[in-house]
């Protein structure tokens, strides 16, 4: 059974940071592109950023660019999501994906997906 957990959502200032966190299982985590999506309340699903199955090549949507950095350890079949310099308009439930490929790493190639974590940004 494919499971995806996302942890370390929160409360943050703004200008603050976070640390998300997203484990699987049932499937092979190292064959598998990942990324992060977001979802603010009342708004569609947002594709933030993706990282090859091999941490070969990364991208990021231009809102988060150079404040989000996307990581993964094979070995821990996880991966995580540095943001920084959080700003209110990161509110949102963030969802963890995990791609139907190694190297294809958006919204439209992702085959499983986490239940989210709350991020919320606010002073």
């Amino acid at each position: 059974q494919v499971q995806l957990v996302e942890s370390g959502g929160g409360l943050a200032q703004p200008g603050g940071s976070l640390r998300l966190s997203c484990t699987a299982s049932g499937f092979t985590f190292s064959n598998s592109a990942m990324s992060w999506a977001r979802q603010a309340h009342g708004k569609g699903l947002e594709w933030v950023s993706g990282i090859y199955s091999d941490g070969s090549f990364t991208d990021y949507a231009d809102s988060v660019k150079g404040r989000f950095t996307i990581s993964r350890d094979n070995a821990k079949n996880t991966v995580y999501l540095q943001m920084n310099s959080l700003k209110p308009e990161d509110t949102a439930l963030y969802f963890c994906a995990a791609a139907g490929y190694k190297d294809y790493v958006y919204l439209d190639g992702m085959e499983y997906w986490g239940k989210g974590t709350l991020v919320t940004v606010s002073s």
